[in-house]
């Protein structure tokens, strides 16, 4: 397999899981040391940013009654602009609202992630309940937020009805001037009207460019965080801090999970591997190796993918090479749930499967493509 030269610096911590607690001290030191790779760090970005423009509109100029049929036309193109520029001050006001509510919620999900985080750092058993009762308050604060983005998406199709009502006003404005019957006062309200009809339009086109900008960030965000929260619940579930979500190290754009089919096996399994788990105890713990190997590939090379090969041991009878078969491949499903639970999006990983493990149990071997 290709890139040699990561391999050269990866070999070194090629880890065969299972029985093989000297490679799990190396990895993990219980003080909070430079040798897990910076690891050890809170789980989460940070809280998610807001714009801070207001968009409250102007006011319009009143005017005196011409007498006019043109005149006519003026006032109840006044009231009509009057009647937008409300829309878009409570419009305005709801996105000040959405805002504050989203900071505050942001708030309270870092500070929830930092207690859990704080107390994975100084050390904890594996499943404290106490741990995932938290996770799931911030599973709950992070569908606020979530619900902020909504309303925030929903706010936008509001505010782009108003941008078309407004492109028609001002049309209505500039159609009126054309009209005959006027006096040089009719005139001169129209000037004042399509100019602040004019600014009505900017502001409105502005505050639906940020709100959009603002939606799409904070959509990015809930998804950075849902990633980093389920690699949070792995770090849980094995009483061990990690980091952030893979997916959120490589630089990944979110992919669509497909299901591999099973390959072709291999003629011969390299040595190369990035990680070798050997499945030779029942719950077997490897996937803090796992992260801390795959993280340091993702901080080498963000493009990277994987191959998870399932390579089991032959030379039986036919019903026990074809046993072993089949729990090769469960093996390596079930490292890659533990990868997609760390956030590694499941486009990135390739499954297959092969004969000639040295155990007989059968391992699972993850190679950097």
């Amino acid at each position: 397999m290709a890139m040699k030269t990561m391999h050269a610096a990866a070999l070194c911590a090629v880890f065969l899981v299972g029985g093989c607690s000297l490679t799990e001290d190396a990895l993990f030191p219980s003080s909070g040391s430079a040798a897990d790779g910076g690891a050890n760090t809170t789980a989460t970005s940070t809280p998610v940013a807001v714009s801070t423009s207001n968009y409250e509109p102007p006011g319009v100029t009143p005017g005196a009654a011409t007498g006019t049929y043109v005149g006519q036309k003026v006032v109840g193109l006044r009231g009509d602009l009057q009647q937008l520029q409300g829309t878009l001050s409570r419009q305005n006001q709801a996105m000040q609202g959405i805002r504050n509510d989203t900071v505050q919620d942001s708030q309270r999900f870092h500070g929830t992630v930092a207690a859990i985080s704080a107390r994975l750092q100084i050390g904890t058993t594996p499943g404290n309940p106490l741990l995932t009762q938290q996770w799931n308050g911030a599973q709950g604060e992070l569908d606020r937020i979530n619900d902020d983005v909504l309303k925030m998406n929903r706010l936008s199709n509001e505010v782009t009805t108003s941008s078309a009502l407004a492109a028609y006003l001002l049309e209505s404005v500039r159609a009126t001037r054309q009209l005959s019957g006027a006096v040089d006062e009719d005139h001169r309200q129209l000037r004042i009207l399509e100019d602040e009809t004019n600014r009505t339009v900017v502001l409105i086109e502005r505050l639906l460019s940020e709100l959009s900008s603002d939606v799409a960030r904070q959509q990015q965000y809930v998804g950075a965080e849902r990633q980093n929260l389920n690699a949070l619940a792995v770090a849980i579930k094995n009483g061990q801090l990690y980091g952030a979500a893979l997916a959120n190290r490589g630089g990944f754009a979110p992919a669509a999970y497909e299901s591999a089919p099973m390959a072709a096996p291999r003629a011969a399994v390299t040595s190369d591997a990035l990680v070798i788990i050997s499945f030779d105890k029942p719950n077997t713990n490897y996937e803090g190796a796992l992260y801390t190997a795959v993280k340091s590939a993702l901080d080498r090379r963000p493009e990277a993918t994987f191959d998870v090969v399932g390579v089991s041991a032959v030379g039986g009878t036919p019903g026990q090479d074809a046993l072993n078969a089949a729990n090769a491949r469960r093996n390596a499903d079930q490292v890659v749930r533990s990868l997609t639970n760390m956030g590694l999006p499941p486009g990135r990983i390739r499954v297959s499967s092969a004969s000639g493990a040295a155990s007989p149990a059968g391992e699972v071997k993850v190679f950097v493509r």
